[in-house]
Protein backbone atom coordinates (compact mmCIF):
# COMPACT_ATOMS: atom_id res chain seq x y z
CA UNK A 1 0.00 0.00 0.00
CA UNK A 2 1.12 3.56 -0.63
CA UNK A 3 3.86 2.48 -3.02
CA UNK A 4 2.81 1.37 -6.47
CA UNK A 5 0.44 3.57 -8.40
CA UNK A 6 1.22 4.09 -12.06
CA UNK A 7 -0.62 7.17 -13.28
CA UNK A 8 0.72 6.79 -16.81
CA UNK A 9 3.83 5.58 -18.58
CA UNK A 10 5.68 8.62 -20.02
CA UNK A 11 8.14 6.54 -22.01
CA UNK A 12 5.28 5.81 -24.43
CA UNK A 13 5.21 8.92 -26.62
CA UNK A 14 1.79 10.55 -26.75
CA UNK A 15 2.44 13.83 -28.52
CA UNK A 16 1.63 13.37 -32.20
CA UNK A 17 2.03 17.12 -32.70
CA UNK A 18 4.73 18.60 -30.51
CA UNK A 19 2.87 20.86 -28.10
CA UNK A 20 4.80 23.14 -25.76
CA UNK A 21 4.48 23.52 -22.01
CA UNK A 22 6.03 26.60 -20.41
CA UNK A 23 7.02 26.01 -16.79
CA UNK A 24 7.40 28.97 -14.45
CA UNK A 25 10.00 28.10 -11.83
CA UNK A 26 12.58 25.34 -11.53
CA UNK A 27 11.92 23.88 -8.10
CA UNK A 28 11.83 20.11 -7.86
CA UNK A 29 8.12 20.02 -8.77
CA UNK A 30 8.68 22.08 -11.91
CA UNK A 31 11.75 20.11 -13.00
CA UNK A 32 10.04 16.77 -12.41
CA UNK A 33 6.97 17.90 -14.37
CA UNK A 34 9.19 18.99 -17.23
CA UNK A 35 11.01 15.68 -17.33
CA UNK A 36 7.75 13.71 -17.39
CA UNK A 37 6.41 15.89 -20.19
CA UNK A 38 9.53 15.88 -22.34
CA UNK A 39 9.69 12.09 -22.09
CA UNK A 40 6.11 12.03 -23.39
CA UNK A 41 7.24 13.94 -26.47
CA UNK A 42 6.24 17.47 -25.51
CA UNK A 43 8.39 20.56 -25.87
CA UNK A 44 9.34 22.08 -22.51
CA UNK A 45 10.56 25.58 -21.70
CA UNK A 46 11.50 26.86 -18.22
CA UNK A 47 11.46 30.42 -16.92
CA UNK A 48 13.37 30.90 -13.65
CA UNK A 49 13.57 33.96 -11.39
CA UNK A 50 17.10 33.20 -10.16
CA UNK A 51 20.37 32.52 -11.96
CA UNK A 52 20.33 28.78 -11.25
CA UNK A 53 17.69 26.04 -11.00
CA UNK A 54 16.44 24.20 -7.92
CA UNK A 55 14.31 26.61 -5.91
CA UNK A 56 14.78 25.85 -2.22
CA UNK A 57 16.63 22.66 -3.13
CA UNK A 58 19.75 24.64 -3.90
CA UNK A 59 23.42 25.05 -3.11
CA UNK A 60 25.94 27.59 -1.85
CA UNK A 61 29.60 27.42 -2.85
CA UNK A 62 31.72 29.81 -0.81
CA UNK A 63 35.24 29.99 0.62
CA UNK A 64 36.03 26.49 -0.60
CA UNK A 65 32.96 24.99 1.13
CA UNK A 66 29.76 23.61 -0.41
CA UNK A 67 26.42 23.73 1.40
CA UNK A 68 22.95 22.40 0.57
CA UNK A 69 20.64 25.34 1.24
CA UNK A 70 17.36 23.55 1.90
CA UNK A 71 16.30 19.92 2.43
CA UNK A 72 19.12 17.79 3.81
CA UNK A 73 17.44 14.36 3.79
CA UNK A 74 14.18 12.80 2.60
CA UNK A 75 11.92 9.76 2.90
CA UNK A 76 9.90 7.65 0.43
CA UNK A 77 12.83 6.91 -1.87
CA UNK A 78 10.60 4.67 -3.98
CA UNK A 79 8.70 7.76 -5.18
CA UNK A 80 11.91 8.91 -6.90
CA UNK A 81 12.64 5.42 -8.23
CA UNK A 82 9.16 5.05 -9.73
CA UNK A 83 9.37 8.54 -11.16
CA UNK A 84 12.58 7.73 -13.03
CA UNK A 85 11.13 4.43 -14.23
CA UNK A 86 8.16 6.29 -15.69
CA UNK A 87 10.61 8.56 -17.45
CA UNK A 88 12.36 5.51 -18.87
CA UNK A 89 15.77 6.31 -17.35
CA UNK A 90 17.97 4.91 -14.62
CA UNK A 91 18.04 6.73 -11.29
CA UNK A 92 20.77 9.32 -12.01
CA UNK A 93 21.85 9.81 -8.40
CA UNK A 94 22.78 7.48 -5.56
CA UNK A 95 20.74 7.16 -2.37
CA UNK A 96 22.60 6.89 0.93
CA UNK A 97 20.35 5.31 3.61
CA UNK A 98 20.57 6.82 7.10
CA UNK A 99 20.85 4.72 10.24
CA UNK A 100 20.68 6.25 12.73
CA UNK A 101 18.09 8.51 11.15
CA UNK A 102 19.23 11.40 13.34
CA UNK A 103 20.51 12.14 16.84
CA UNK A 104 18.93 14.20 19.64
CA UNK A 105 20.53 15.97 22.59
CA UNK A 106 18.72 17.77 25.41
CA UNK A 107 20.30 20.84 26.96
CA UNK A 108 22.06 20.07 30.23
CA UNK A 109 22.50 16.39 29.39
CA UNK A 110 25.64 14.64 28.18
CA UNK A 111 23.56 11.84 26.66
CA UNK A 112 22.76 11.82 22.96
CA UNK A 113 19.92 9.64 21.67
CA UNK A 114 20.44 7.96 18.31
CA UNK A 115 17.24 7.21 16.40
CA UNK A 116 17.92 3.76 14.95
CA UNK A 117 15.40 1.97 12.75
CA UNK A 118 16.00 -1.22 14.74
CA UNK A 119 13.45 -0.85 17.53
CA UNK A 120 15.35 -3.12 19.91
CA UNK A 121 18.47 -1.04 19.55
CA UNK A 122 16.41 2.13 19.85
CA UNK A 123 14.65 0.87 22.98
CA UNK A 124 17.94 0.22 24.80
CA UNK A 125 18.52 3.97 24.99
CA UNK A 126 15.19 4.59 26.72
CA UNK A 127 15.29 1.85 29.37
CA UNK A 128 15.45 4.37 32.21
CA UNK A 129 12.92 6.81 30.73
CA UNK A 130 10.37 4.40 29.25
CA UNK A 131 11.04 0.80 30.39
CA UNK A 132 8.47 -0.74 28.01
CA UNK A 133 9.40 1.56 25.13
CA UNK A 134 9.71 -1.13 22.45
CA UNK A 135 6.20 -2.48 23.04
CA UNK A 136 4.70 1.02 23.13
CA UNK A 137 6.59 2.01 19.99
CA UNK A 138 5.36 -1.04 18.11
CA UNK A 139 1.76 -0.27 19.08
CA UNK A 140 2.22 3.38 18.07
CA UNK A 141 3.83 2.45 14.73
CA UNK A 142 1.10 -0.09 14.00
CA UNK A 143 -1.42 2.76 14.20
CA UNK A 144 0.85 4.97 12.08
CA UNK A 145 1.09 2.21 9.49
CA UNK A 146 -2.69 1.83 9.30
CA UNK A 147 -3.03 5.58 8.84
CA UNK A 148 -0.50 5.54 6.03
CA UNK A 149 -1.96 2.55 4.21
CA UNK A 150 -5.56 3.72 4.54
CA UNK A 151 -4.97 7.32 3.40
CA UNK A 152 -1.91 7.65 1.19
CA UNK A 153 -3.21 6.39 -2.14
CA UNK A 154 -6.70 7.79 -1.58
CA UNK A 155 -5.84 11.28 -0.35
CA UNK A 156 -2.21 12.00 -1.31
CA UNK A 157 -1.88 10.50 -4.78
CA UNK A 158 -5.14 11.72 -6.28
CA UNK A 159 -6.42 14.80 -8.07
CA UNK A 160 -9.68 16.36 -6.88
CA UNK A 161 -11.89 18.35 -9.24
CA UNK A 162 -13.84 20.05 -6.45
CA UNK A 163 -14.63 19.89 -2.73
CA UNK A 164 -17.33 17.27 -3.29
CA UNK A 165 -14.82 15.08 -5.12
CA UNK A 166 -12.41 15.39 -2.19
CA UNK A 167 -15.06 14.66 0.43
CA UNK A 168 -16.15 11.63 -1.58
CA UNK A 169 -12.57 10.35 -1.39
CA UNK A 170 -12.44 10.92 2.37
CA UNK A 171 -15.55 8.78 2.80
CA UNK A 172 -13.53 5.87 1.43
CA UNK A 173 -11.01 6.18 4.28
CA UNK A 174 -11.60 3.73 7.11
CA UNK A 175 -13.77 5.54 9.73
CA UNK A 176 -11.61 4.13 12.53
CA UNK A 177 -9.22 7.00 11.80
CA UNK A 178 -11.79 9.73 12.43
CA UNK A 179 -10.50 10.60 15.95
CA UNK A 180 -7.04 11.60 14.67
CA UNK A 181 -8.62 14.43 12.69
CA UNK A 182 -9.64 16.13 15.91
CA UNK A 183 -6.51 15.87 18.02
CA UNK A 184 -3.01 17.25 17.69
CA UNK A 185 0.13 15.27 16.95
CA UNK A 186 1.27 15.96 20.53
CA UNK A 187 -2.00 14.71 22.04
CA UNK A 188 -1.75 11.57 19.93
CA UNK A 189 1.84 10.81 20.97
CA UNK A 190 0.97 11.68 24.57
CA UNK A 191 -1.48 8.78 24.58
CA UNK A 192 1.24 6.22 23.80
CA UNK A 193 4.27 7.35 25.82
CA UNK A 194 4.72 8.61 29.38
CA UNK A 195 8.25 10.06 29.19
CA UNK A 196 8.49 13.73 28.26
CA UNK A 197 11.78 13.14 26.43
CA UNK A 198 10.33 10.30 24.37
CA UNK A 199 7.25 12.35 23.49
CA UNK A 200 9.46 15.19 22.31
CA UNK A 201 11.68 12.97 20.20
CA UNK A 202 8.81 11.10 18.53
CA UNK A 203 6.90 14.31 17.80
CA UNK A 204 9.87 16.11 16.21
CA UNK A 205 8.76 14.90 12.77
CA UNK A 206 5.82 17.35 12.95
CA UNK A 207 8.33 20.19 12.55
CA UNK A 208 9.16 18.75 9.10
CA UNK A 209 5.74 20.03 7.97
CA UNK A 210 6.60 23.58 8.96
CA UNK A 211 4.48 23.78 12.10
CA UNK A 212 4.74 22.26 15.59
CA UNK A 213 3.40 19.05 17.20
CA UNK A 214 0.85 21.19 19.05
CA UNK A 215 -0.89 22.53 15.94
CA UNK A 216 -0.25 19.67 13.50
CA UNK A 217 -3.07 17.15 13.09
CA UNK A 218 -2.51 13.68 14.55
CA UNK A 219 -3.15 12.13 11.13
CA UNK A 220 0.42 13.14 10.25
CA UNK A 221 1.71 10.64 12.79
CA UNK A 222 1.77 8.41 9.70
CA UNK A 223 5.15 10.08 9.11
CA UNK A 224 6.53 8.10 12.05
CA UNK A 225 5.83 4.93 10.07
CA UNK A 226 7.69 6.32 7.06
CA UNK A 227 10.62 7.17 9.36
CA UNK A 228 11.10 3.96 11.28
CA UNK A 229 9.58 1.13 9.26
CA UNK A 230 8.35 1.93 5.79
CA UNK A 231 11.37 3.40 4.04
CA UNK A 232 13.51 5.47 6.42
CA UNK A 233 15.55 8.54 5.48
CA UNK A 234 18.16 9.09 2.80
CA UNK A 235 20.90 11.44 1.70
CA UNK A 236 22.24 11.69 -1.82
CA UNK A 237 25.86 10.97 -2.66
CA UNK A 238 27.50 14.24 -3.68
CA UNK A 239 24.91 16.36 -1.86
CA UNK A 240 21.20 16.99 -2.24
CA UNK A 241 21.74 19.43 -5.12
CA UNK A 242 22.82 16.43 -7.19
CA UNK A 243 19.09 15.69 -7.60
CA UNK A 244 18.61 19.03 -9.36
CA UNK A 245 21.78 18.78 -11.44
CA UNK A 246 20.95 15.29 -12.70
CA UNK A 247 17.39 16.18 -13.72
CA UNK A 248 18.50 19.40 -15.43
CA UNK A 249 21.24 17.52 -17.29
CA UNK A 250 18.68 15.04 -18.64
CA UNK A 251 16.27 17.84 -19.57
CA UNK A 252 18.96 19.72 -21.49
CA UNK A 253 19.99 16.51 -23.24
CA UNK A 254 16.38 16.06 -24.34
CA UNK A 255 16.15 19.61 -25.69
CA UNK A 256 14.51 21.59 -22.87
CA UNK A 257 15.14 25.35 -22.86
CA UNK A 258 15.96 27.38 -19.75
CA UNK A 259 15.63 31.14 -19.23
CA UNK A 260 17.21 32.48 -16.03
CA UNK A 261 16.97 35.83 -14.19
CA UNK A 262 13.39 36.16 -15.39
CA UNK A 263 10.74 36.73 -12.71
CA UNK A 264 7.18 36.47 -14.04
CA UNK A 265 5.09 39.44 -12.91
CA UNK A 266 2.10 39.42 -15.29
CA UNK A 267 0.24 37.42 -17.92
CA UNK A 268 -1.36 38.16 -21.28
CA UNK A 269 -4.99 37.05 -21.33
CA UNK A 270 -6.91 35.86 -24.37
CA UNK A 271 -10.40 34.83 -23.36
CA UNK A 272 -10.17 31.86 -21.02
CA UNK A 273 -6.51 31.26 -21.77
CA UNK A 274 -3.11 32.70 -20.97
CA UNK A 275 -1.28 33.40 -24.24
CA UNK A 276 1.98 34.67 -22.73
CA UNK A 277 3.69 35.53 -19.47
CA UNK A 278 5.71 38.70 -18.85
CA UNK A 279 8.87 39.03 -16.75
CA UNK A 280 10.16 41.97 -14.69
CA UNK A 281 11.96 43.44 -17.72
CA UNK A 282 8.87 43.35 -19.91
CA UNK A 283 9.95 40.32 -21.96
CA UNK A 284 7.08 38.13 -23.16
CA UNK A 285 7.13 34.34 -23.32
CA UNK A 286 4.34 33.01 -25.51
CA UNK A 287 3.03 29.51 -25.01
CA UNK A 288 0.16 27.06 -25.36
CA UNK A 289 0.08 25.64 -21.84
CA UNK A 290 1.59 27.04 -18.65
CA UNK A 291 2.57 25.33 -15.42
CA UNK A 292 3.45 27.49 -12.41
CA UNK A 293 5.95 26.15 -9.88
CA UNK A 294 5.71 29.42 -7.97
CA UNK A 295 3.68 29.37 -4.75
CA UNK A 296 0.15 28.52 -5.92
CA UNK A 297 -1.54 31.02 -3.60
CA UNK A 298 0.98 33.83 -4.05
CA UNK A 299 1.00 33.51 -7.86
CA UNK A 300 -2.77 33.83 -7.97
CA UNK A 301 -2.60 36.91 -5.78
CA UNK A 302 0.40 38.87 -7.00
CA UNK A 303 0.61 37.83 -10.66
CA UNK A 304 -3.02 37.10 -11.54
CA UNK A 305 -4.30 39.70 -9.03
CA UNK A 306 -7.20 37.56 -7.85
CA UNK A 307 -9.36 39.12 -5.13
CA UNK A 308 -9.56 35.79 -3.29
CA UNK A 309 -5.76 35.86 -2.99
CA UNK A 310 -5.10 39.56 -2.39
CA UNK A 311 -2.80 40.63 0.45
CA UNK A 312 -5.61 40.73 2.98
CA UNK A 313 -6.73 37.20 2.14
CA UNK A 314 -3.18 35.86 1.98
CA UNK A 315 -2.54 37.22 5.46
CA UNK A 316 -5.59 35.38 6.80
CA UNK A 317 -4.34 32.03 5.54
CA UNK A 318 -2.24 29.85 7.81
CA UNK A 319 1.38 29.67 6.69
CA UNK A 320 4.29 27.58 7.85
CA UNK A 321 6.97 28.96 10.14
CA UNK A 322 10.06 30.75 8.95
CA UNK A 323 13.56 29.31 9.09
CA UNK A 324 16.80 30.94 10.07
CA UNK A 325 19.53 28.98 8.32
CA UNK A 326 23.25 29.49 8.62
CA UNK A 327 26.01 27.84 6.63
CA UNK A 328 29.22 27.51 8.60
CA UNK A 329 32.62 26.35 7.36
CA UNK A 330 34.82 25.21 10.25
CA UNK A 331 38.59 24.82 9.95
CA UNK A 332 38.73 21.66 12.03
CA UNK A 333 37.29 18.15 11.96
CA UNK A 334 34.57 17.41 14.53
CA UNK A 335 34.60 13.62 15.05
CA UNK A 336 32.18 13.87 17.99
CA UNK A 337 29.45 15.25 15.71
CA UNK A 338 26.90 13.03 13.97
CA UNK A 339 25.48 13.57 10.48
CA UNK A 340 21.99 14.82 11.46
CA UNK A 341 21.59 16.37 14.90
CA UNK A 342 18.76 17.99 16.86
CA UNK A 343 19.54 20.15 19.87
CA UNK A 344 16.57 20.64 22.18
CA UNK A 345 16.18 22.84 25.23
CA UNK A 346 14.35 22.34 28.51
CA UNK A 347 11.05 24.08 27.68
CA UNK A 348 9.83 22.14 24.62
CA UNK A 349 6.11 22.78 25.04
CA UNK A 350 6.50 26.46 25.88
CA UNK A 351 8.93 26.93 23.00
CA UNK A 352 6.78 25.09 20.45
CA UNK A 353 3.63 26.96 21.46
CA UNK A 354 5.34 30.32 20.95
CA UNK A 355 7.94 29.86 18.21
CA UNK A 356 5.54 30.60 15.35
CA UNK A 357 4.55 34.05 16.57
CA UNK A 358 6.86 35.19 19.36
CA UNK A 359 10.34 36.53 18.51
CA UNK A 360 11.24 36.26 22.21
CA UNK A 361 11.49 32.47 21.90
CA UNK A 362 14.72 32.97 19.96
CA UNK A 363 16.48 33.73 23.24
CA UNK A 364 16.50 29.96 23.85
CA UNK A 365 16.69 28.51 20.34
CA UNK A 366 16.08 24.92 19.38
CA UNK A 367 17.99 23.97 16.27
CA UNK A 368 19.15 21.28 13.86
CA UNK A 369 22.69 20.76 12.52
CA UNK A 370 23.58 18.82 9.39
CA UNK A 371 27.28 18.01 9.11
CA UNK A 372 27.31 17.72 5.31
CA UNK A 373 30.98 16.79 5.10
CA UNK A 374 30.38 13.63 7.17
CA UNK A 375 28.52 12.09 4.23
CA UNK A 376 30.11 14.06 1.39
CA UNK A 377 33.77 14.88 2.21
CA UNK A 378 34.15 16.98 -0.95
CA UNK A 379 31.84 19.59 0.62
CA UNK A 380 34.73 20.90 2.73
CA UNK A 381 38.48 21.45 2.29
CA UNK A 382 40.82 18.86 3.79
CA UNK A 383 40.60 18.86 7.59
CA UNK A 384 37.45 21.02 7.66
CA UNK A 385 33.70 20.58 8.17
CA UNK A 386 30.66 22.03 6.36
CA UNK A 387 27.84 22.64 8.83
CA UNK A 388 24.25 23.60 8.01
CA UNK A 389 22.21 25.02 10.92
CA UNK A 390 18.41 25.37 10.86
CA UNK A 391 16.45 27.17 13.57
CA UNK A 392 12.62 27.44 13.41
CA UNK A 393 11.59 31.08 13.76
CA UNK A 394 8.51 33.28 13.23
CA UNK A 395 7.94 34.19 9.60
CA UNK A 396 7.70 37.87 8.64
CA UNK A 397 4.03 38.07 9.59
CA UNK A 398 5.21 38.14 13.20
CA UNK A 399 8.84 39.29 13.05
CA UNK A 400 9.67 41.88 10.42
CA UNK A 401 13.01 43.13 11.74
CA UNK A 402 15.92 40.72 11.36
CA UNK A 403 18.73 43.12 12.23
CA UNK A 404 19.45 40.81 15.19
CA UNK A 405 20.35 37.88 12.91
CA UNK A 406 24.00 37.80 13.98
CA UNK A 407 23.08 37.94 17.65
CA UNK A 408 20.75 34.95 17.22
CA UNK A 409 23.33 32.97 15.26
CA UNK A 410 26.03 33.79 17.81
CA UNK A 411 23.82 32.39 20.58
CA UNK A 412 23.27 29.20 18.57
CA UNK A 413 26.99 28.79 17.90
CA UNK A 414 27.79 29.36 21.58
CA UNK A 415 25.26 26.75 22.66
CA UNK A 416 26.46 24.31 20.00
CA UNK A 417 30.10 24.77 21.03
CA UNK A 418 29.20 24.06 24.65
CA UNK A 419 27.32 20.89 23.75
CA UNK A 420 30.03 19.34 21.57
CA UNK A 421 32.87 20.44 23.86
CA UNK A 422 34.70 22.46 21.18
CA UNK A 423 34.43 26.22 20.73
CA UNK A 424 34.10 26.48 16.95
CA UNK A 425 33.61 30.26 16.91
CA UNK A 426 37.30 31.07 16.53
CA UNK A 427 37.66 28.37 13.86
CA UNK A 428 34.96 29.62 11.47
CA UNK A 429 36.26 30.16 7.92
CA UNK A 430 32.93 30.77 6.19
CA UNK A 431 29.62 32.13 7.48
CA UNK A 432 26.39 32.82 5.57
CA UNK A 433 23.00 33.57 7.12
CA UNK A 434 19.51 33.36 5.58
CA UNK A 435 16.59 34.76 7.58
CA UNK A 436 12.95 34.77 6.42
CA UNK A 437 13.86 38.04 4.65
CA UNK A 438 16.35 36.27 2.38
CA UNK A 439 14.07 33.29 1.83
CA UNK A 440 11.25 35.62 0.81
CA UNK A 441 13.39 37.81 -1.44
CA UNK A 442 15.19 34.97 -3.21
CA UNK A 443 12.41 32.41 -3.58
CA UNK A 444 9.19 34.45 -3.30
CA UNK A 445 8.07 32.63 -0.15
CA UNK A 446 5.16 34.50 1.41
CA UNK A 447 6.57 36.44 4.39
CA UNK A 448 9.47 33.99 4.37
CA UNK A 449 7.29 31.02 5.35
CA UNK A 450 9.61 28.09 4.75
CA UNK A 451 7.19 25.52 3.32
CA UNK A 452 4.30 27.59 1.99
CA UNK A 453 0.78 27.06 3.28
CA UNK A 454 0.37 24.97 6.42
CA UNK A 455 -1.34 21.58 6.44
CA UNK A 456 -4.29 22.33 8.68
CA UNK A 457 -7.66 20.66 8.04
CA UNK A 458 -9.02 23.42 5.79
CA UNK A 459 -5.80 23.72 3.77
CA UNK A 460 -5.24 20.14 2.63
CA UNK A 461 -6.61 18.03 -0.21
CA UNK A 462 -9.58 19.66 -1.90
CA UNK A 463 -9.33 22.70 0.39
CA UNK A 464 -5.79 23.53 -0.76
CA UNK A 465 -5.29 25.84 -3.77
CA UNK A 466 -6.05 23.58 -6.74
CA UNK A 467 -3.43 22.46 -9.24
CA UNK A 468 -5.58 23.80 -12.08
CA UNK A 469 -6.58 27.43 -12.50
CA UNK A 470 -10.11 28.59 -11.76
CA UNK A 471 -10.31 30.87 -14.82
CA UNK A 472 -7.64 29.92 -17.36
CA UNK A 473 -8.06 26.48 -18.89
CA UNK A 474 -4.38 26.24 -19.91
CA UNK A 475 -2.78 27.21 -16.57
CA UNK A 476 -1.79 24.63 -13.94
CA UNK A 477 0.16 24.54 -10.67
CA UNK A 478 2.76 22.33 -9.01
CA UNK A 479 4.61 22.63 -5.70
CA UNK A 480 4.27 23.02 -1.94
CA UNK A 481 1.17 25.24 -1.68
CA UNK A 482 -0.95 23.11 -3.99
CA UNK A 483 -1.68 19.39 -3.63
CA UNK A 484 -0.50 17.27 -1.99
CA UNK A 485 1.79 19.49 0.15
CA UNK A 486 5.37 20.11 1.26
CA UNK A 487 8.38 17.80 1.06
CA UNK A 488 10.60 16.34 -1.66
CA UNK A 489 8.56 13.17 -2.34
CA UNK A 490 5.42 15.32 -2.28
CA UNK A 491 6.99 17.56 -4.96
CA UNK A 492 7.42 14.51 -7.20
CA UNK A 493 3.84 13.39 -6.57
CA UNK A 494 2.65 16.96 -7.17
CA UNK A 495 4.41 16.84 -10.55
CA UNK A 496 2.71 13.57 -11.44
CA UNK A 497 -0.69 14.99 -10.55
CA UNK A 498 -0.11 18.25 -12.43
CA UNK A 499 1.07 16.43 -15.55
CA UNK A 500 -1.96 14.17 -15.33
CA UNK A 501 -4.08 17.35 -15.48
CA UNK A 502 -2.13 18.74 -18.43
CA UNK A 503 -2.35 15.53 -20.45
CA UNK A 504 -6.08 15.35 -19.79
CA UNK A 505 -6.47 18.92 -21.06
CA UNK A 506 -4.57 18.06 -24.25
CA UNK A 507 -6.85 15.10 -24.92
CA UNK A 508 -9.92 17.26 -24.29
Amino acid sequence: MGKRRTIYEPQEKEATMKKKVTIIGTGLGGLASGLLLIKKGYEVEFIEKNDRPGGRLNQIKKDGFTFDTGPSFFSMSYVFEEFMQRCGIELPFEFVPLDPLYSVNFKGSTKTYHLYKNLGRLAEQFQDLEPDFEHKMRVYLAKSKRLFEDTFDIVIRNNFDNIFDYLSALIRVNPRHLPVLFKSFWEHVHGYFSSSEVRQIISLVAFFLGRTPFDTMAVYSLLSYTEFQHDGYYNVAGGMYTIVESIVEELVRCGAKFHYNAEIVDVVREGQKVSAVIDQQGRKYAGETFLSNADAALFRGRVLRRKKYDEEHLDRMEWTMGYLTCYIGVGEKLPQLNLHNYYLGTNYEEYALNVLKSPDTLQKPYYYVNALSKCNPNCAPEGCESLFFVCPVPNRQYKTDWSDRDEIVDSILADFSERIGVDIRSKILSRTIYTPQEWEAQFNLYKGSGLGLSHKMMQIGGFRPANFDEEFENLFYVGASTIPGAGLPMAIISAELAVERILKSFKA
